[in-house]
């Protein structure tokens, strides 16, 4: 069997936080909703399934009261996020900037404002205990006027066998839903890249249980949660998402869409 050919390390996670991740974005809309509903800024910050902690790190840039915490069970993606993304801190951030190699289900010392998890990396839980269970981790982590935001995505594409490829400056992404299953909506999602000619495949794979909005809503709050938003993405002249979301319960389904769900305590 032919092996595929390997993307050093530091290039494998640099060209996915380049193709996938807009953690900007993400703790702008953190903030935002935040604030919108407590009336205060959040300063603590759990990073759940956070690979190299890009978002954790830049989270403490914010003030001299901001802290964070990624946590995951892999110590390659940390390894790099150490390496790129903590060494860019001065001092007085690493201080408040903590990489935790440990499974989300524990109970931590800590207790943070918002705990994320983005990326869709719930998705690893294929049944709805375990979903319950990780939620209800979460809920207990979180104080009063805590929440959880996670994102979800969706659309009539999600669940077709197709490779979908964007073009970057230096690369080519490919988004590869290779099998899924209509019998227990258990997908394989693999992420590919094109650099210098040389297409280099299965670089991430993804085995994962397709959640719904609603059934992530109605566990969330079986959890515990007093209140779950869901939001939904404004569009652009082109019909489009412009990166702005609104909070709504009643939408159109469209081929591909990207939205938060939140969990407010």
């Amino acid at each position: 069997m032919k092996k595929n050919k390997q993307l050093p390390l530091d290039q494998k996670y640099e060209l996915y936080e380049g193709s996938v991740q807009n953690f900007e974005v993400d703790i702008e809309f953190i903030n935002k909703e935040f604030k919108k509903t407590y009336g205060k800024k959040p300063l603590i910050l759990r990073e759940d399934f956070g690979g190299t902690a890009a978002m954790a790190c830049s989270w403490t840039t914010q003030s001299d009261a901001h802290q964070a915490w990624g946590i995951d069970l892999d110590p390659e993606p940390m390894a790099y996020g150490r390496k790129v993304h903590y060494e860019k801190l001065n001092d007085d951030q690493k201080s408040r900037m903590n990489y935790v190699q440990g499974n989300v289900l524990d109970r931590y010392q800590f207790s943070p404002d918002v705990i994320v998890a983005f990326n869709f990396s719930y998705f690893i839980f294929k049944k709805r205990q375990q979903l319950l269970d990780y939620f209800k981790a979460v809920r207990k982590a979180l104080p009063e006027q805590g929440a959880f935001f996670v994102d979800i995505f969706g659309g009539t594409d999600c669940n077709q066998e197709l490779e979908e490829k964007t073009k970057y400056d230096n690369h080519t992404y490919y988004w590869d839903c290779d099998s899924y299953n209509p019998l227990n909506n258990e997908v394989q999602y693999y992420i590919h890249f094109k650099v210098g000619g040389v297409k280099y495949k299965k670089v991430f794979s993804y085995d994962w249980r397709m959640w719904t909005v609603r059934e992530v809503v109605e566990i969330m709050e079986e959890a515990g949660f007093k209140t779950v938003t869901t939001y939904w993405e404004e569009d652009d002249d082109d019909d489009g998402g412009n990166g702005e979301f609104y909070r709504s319960t009643v939408e159109e389904n469209c081929d591909s869409w990207v939205t938060y769900v939140v969990g407010w305590v």
